[in-house]
């Protein structure tokens, strides 16, 4: 396949979306962006299984982002299957009708990878100077965890409190904070920073400015304005939480699940204040992938 040395993409599937990004040597400057919208949380049954209609749904989402991709001239394109897909009882079935229809294969990380790779990409967009960081991770089915004082992490964990998992099912704060806690230990002198999209609405609902105003606006959520508005959000129906600024519509149904779990883990990380950070697991992967020389989209899962 023809496209400039390094050229890669990663196709991020997560239950709202399946969103691809490709880069050639720079995450700042992608070659191209590509996102379809999916609502996976509409098409699971009550074991979380992805129902037909879901599994069509990324079997069109996976084919669009590989046609786009190799319009774009992509060297290696890696599918990454987020928790929705990876839990599910039935991913295996999945992965196979799409690996069949498309020729793709899904890449399946651990939630402990998922961790080391949200760390990389925190302490990349942050650099060196900020010295010890620790990393908060909320995704729709799980969260992860992750600090160390350099480049790779010391301690990294994932837990089953995403937002959506919590909205189904609760569990008490103070057993996310508890495991939390118990495996960061002491990281009161880290640099606190959080990634991915709770993380990032939750802000804005706080006064942060808005992503349109661009990634490298500083951006924080401050502990105090997240517990002043748990009992507010825990008062409204989704329909209202909608029109708050920073709460897509989608998101409305799990944010206040995604609010309580981002309370208990600034909590258990002894931080009043975190640094949002605009790069995650995907950016993560992506700087594992810079410089791959791959001759063809990936075939390996």
């Amino acid at each position: 396949m023809s496209g400039g040395p390094g050229r890669v993409g990663v196709l991020d599937v997560g239950c709202f979306s399946a969103h691809l990004v490709v880069v050639d040597g720079s995450l700042s400057r992608p070659v191209l962006t590509h996102k379809t919208r999916l609502r996976l949380d509409r098409a699971l049954d009550g074991d979380a299984r992805v129902l037909r209609p879901g599994v069509e749904a990324v079997v069109a989402a996976v084919g669009e982002a590989e046609r786009a991709a190799r319009r774009a001239g992509v060297r290696l394109l890696v599918p990454w299957a987020t928790s929705v897909l990876r839990d599910a009882p039935n991913a295996a079935e999945v992965f196979a009708e799409v690996r069949r229809r498309t020729g793709l294969r899904f890449t399946v990380l651990g939630g402990a990878e998922e961790a080391r790779l949200s760390y990389s990409a925190a302490r990349r967009w942050f650099g060196a100077r900020v010295g010890p960081m620790v990393v908060l991770d909320i995704g729709g089915g799980t969260v992860e965890v992750a600090a160390g004082h350099e480049g790779e992490p010391s301690v990294v964990a994932s837990f089953p409190y995403g937002a959506r998992t919590l909205s189904r099912s609760p569990v008490d704060p103070a057993v996310v904070r508890a495991d939390a806690r118990a495996v960061l230990g002491d990281v009161r002198d880290h640099h606190a920073v959080a990634c991915s999209k709770v993380f990032e609405q939750l802000a804005r609902l706080s006064g942060a400015r808005p992503q349109r105003d661009g990634p490298h606006v500083p951006r924080t959520l401050r502990l105090r304005d997240l517990r002043h508005w748990i009992p507010r959000l825990a008062a409204m129906p989704p329909g209202k939480r909608a029109r708050l600024p920073g709460i897509s519509r989608h998101r409305a149904g799990q944010c206040l699940a995604g609010a309580r779990v981002a309370e208990a883990l600034m909590t258990a990380a002894g931080h009043d204040e975190v640094a949002i950070c605009p790069w995650s697991t995907r950016e993560g992967l992506l700087l594992s992938l810079i410089g791959a020389d791959d001759d063809e989209i990936c075939r390996a899962a």
